[in-house]
């Protein structure tokens, strides 16, 4: 493949994208990465874009805001044919969009027009979506608006998490950028206007948004709260006399009357089973404040207070 493009991605969700242009032929002038931030214990947070790009002798630009002029005028001098974007991180200006021939090929991770915006990985397993997948889209000043070349769709399994979710996204959306590509390099391909009507959004998720009041929360909801909000920002709820992130579990289909919400009900090797507002939730791994995770069932033994 003969285009000449800039990749701009930083989380872990670009990497493969990043490896499929190289591997298809891509001539990658240069990968755009946020600026390197401290991490735990004084190191550099990961920027697994940054790391791939130094690793293949790329060349690496890192401005704090790709809108400032000095950085977009940077962009714009190295003359590609499109910018690939996967996890930046950051809204690209209009006049960075409109100079290359192809414009800006974003690899969104949702069936667009549901789930434009920062978290839609999560948004889908909040919401209980039965199937979610990517979109290749042409990108334009709005939030995830631009018209769509293709989408491929993929079940949400039933446990997965926003971190598993994510890597199988990940991998599809690397495939189906390179056809998208390779298809735009042969002139045969044109996007389609997205459904405005039919659109939702995934806002960027907040601390609150990880609590969770048994009184207020089914069971099921809990499930999706916990496999959504993983890694941030967790989900936090009283156990034990106290507040704990809550790590694993499951919804139990008990139909029974489960008694008073928060009630802990049953303990069974590791898991604890706690009562909700509609169906009982079966919690399986547990983070006290300050210590490693641990069953819940060996953290409810350790509890003076009464388990409520």
């Amino acid at each position: 493949m003969a285009l000449r493009i800039a990749f701009l991605g930083t989380a872990g969700f670009a990497v493969p994208s990043l490896r499929a242009c190289l591997d298809a032929g891509c001539d990658v002038a240069a990968v755009v990465t946020q600026p390197d931030r401290p991490g735990d214990r004084g190191r550099p947070a990961p920027r697994p874009v940054g790391d791939l790009a130094r690793e293949r002798g790329l060349r690496l630009l890192q401005p704090q805001r790709v809108r400032e002029p000095e950085a977009t005028a940077e962009v714009l001098t190295l003359g590609v044919d499109a910018l690939v974007v996967a996890a930046y991180g950051q809204i690209l200006p209009a006049a960075l969009l409109a100079a290359p021939r192809l414009g800006g090929v974003n690899v969104h991770a949702s069936l667009l027009p549901r789930w434009r915006g920062a978290s839609p990985v999560a948004a889908a397993i909040l919401a209980g979506d039965a199937e979610t997948g990517v979109s290749i889209m042409r990108m334009e000043a709005g939030l995830d608006t631009g018209p769509v070349y293709v989408t491929r769709g993929t079940p949400i399994g039933a446990t997965e998490t926003t971190p598993e979710l994510t890597h199988r996204l990940a991998v599809l959306g690397a495939e189906l950028l390179v056809e998208v590509l390779g298809a735009l390099e042969l002139g045969g391909l044109e996007p389609q206007p997205q459904d405005d009507a039919a659109a939702t959004l995934a806002p960027r998720l907040r601390r609150e948004d990880g609590r969770v009041d048994w009184s207020q929360t089914g069971a099921a909801e809990v499930d999706r709260r916990v496999r959504a909000l993983d890694p941030w920002p967790g989900v936090v709820a009283p156990l034990g006399g106290a507040e704990v992130r809550l790590l694993a579990g499951r919804p139990l289909s008990r139909g029974d009357d489960a008694g008073p919400p928060g009630t802990v009900l049953r303990t069974d090797r590791q898991v604890a089973e706690v009562a909700t507002r509609d169906g009982v939730y079966a919690v399986h791994r547990v983070q006290p404040p300050g210590r490693r995770p641990m069953d819940a069932a060996a953290y409810l033994r350790g509890r003076r207070a009464p388990a409520t």
